[in-house]
């Protein structure tokens, strides 16, 4: 195996995968593309450690709620084109 430098937050992630996934660590070095020993190693060293990956920080419910209103106001509008859209094709082929 080559010395591949990996970055803090990957590592974390693969202990993550381990310590709350329910992954073995073979399974995890598999999908990741590393040694089960590596896996092994970050698991012990960040396994306790609550850290959240970027974009997964905590938002407050009023910010998550004015999120998914715009979300959900954005696929509204999407759907209405969709469906006239729809509606042209299906008129086009006739």
């Amino acid at each position: 195996m080559s010395n591949r430098k990996y970055s803090d937050e990957f590592k974390k992630s693969a202990a993550k995968l381990v310590t709350e996934l329910g992954y073995s660590y073979n399974e995890a070095a598999e999908q990741l593309g590393c040694s089960s020993w590596s896996i092994r190693q970050w698991a012990k060293k960040y396994g306790k450690i609550k850290d959240v990956p970027p974009g997964f920080e905590h938002i407050s419910a009023a910010d998550e709620m004015k999120k998914i209103r715009e979300e959900n106001a954005r696929l509204r509008m999407e759907n209405e084109i969709l469906k006239k859209a729809a509606a042209y094709f299906a008129k086009e082929s006739l």
